[in-house]
């Protein structure tokens, strides 16, 4: 039996524009009206995860930055995991490196992130992962931005915490995503699903893989173990 379903976001319920899939909504306001728990876990930032709960019509339950950072309800604490001081010292690397060469990183949204730190995919990523070699953080291609984040946290290690504090274990949890970063929480919920357009290295750990892409894999998936939720 499942309890709640956890999901990513970009690339998942969203096209390659970030366009969200309003089939996607409807399929998660169906599971809402019927008191299943959703959870929205992403590299995004907490106050963008806010807001979609808000706009979507959760409870207010998130994982933000590749699992850095993570509330359970609107009223929750907001739980702040990782050493944003390590991955800005990477990232001071990192923009050093190009700067010799005239190039300024795009970074995304850094006076609202916590944990981790994100810019834009305008660098190789092969060659952030060898200028960081000696760092002590992971690279993460999310296939919309670059992510550092310190080894030891992810949306798996999020999902955890999150289910003990919602009094909840991880195998009570759908999970579904799309990228390498949706990889741990896959592995480390109940039933782990992927779309269409996935990456191959989370295809290959998914238990069930649509054949649709974005958010019809997404509501193809949710319609497939729709059943799990209510079975006794």
């Amino acid at each position: 039996m499942l309890r709640a379903l956890i999901v990513d976001v970009d690339g998942t319920i969203t096209d390659p524009t970030r366009r969200i899939s309003t089939a996607a909504i409807a399929a998660i306001r169906s599971l809402i009206d019927q008191q299943i728990e959703v959870v929205f876990a992403s590299g995004n930032t907490a106050c963008f995860l806010d807001a979609i709960c808000k706009m979507v019509g959760t409870r207010g339950t998130f994982i933000a930055e590749n699992g850095g950072v993570f509330r359970v309800g609107y009223t929750g604490t907001l739980h702040i995991t990782g050493n944003q001081e390590v991955c800005r010292e990477a990232l001071a690397a990192v923009q050093s490196h190009y700067r010799t060469q005239g190039i300024e990183l795009e970074l995304y949204s850094p006076t609202y992130r916590f944990s981790d730190l994100a810019f834009a995919r305008t660098v190789a990523v092969d060659e952030v992962k060898t200028i960081l070699a000696h760092h002590p953080v992971q690279v993460i291609d999310t296939g919309y931005a670059i992510h550092l984040q310190v080894p030891s946290v992810n949306k798996g290690t999020a999902l955890v915490a999150l289910a003990q504090e919602m009094h909840l274990l991880p195998s009570d949890f759908l999970a579904i995503g799309d990228s390498t970063n949706d990889i741990q929480m896959l592995k480390t919920a109940g039933v782990g699903v992927t779309v269409a357009n996935a990456h191959p290295d989370i295809k290959s750990v998914a238990q069930y893989v649509s054949e649709k892409e974005y958010g019809d894999g997404f509501v193809d998936a949710v319609k497939r173990y729709e059943p799990y939720f209510f079975a006794r």
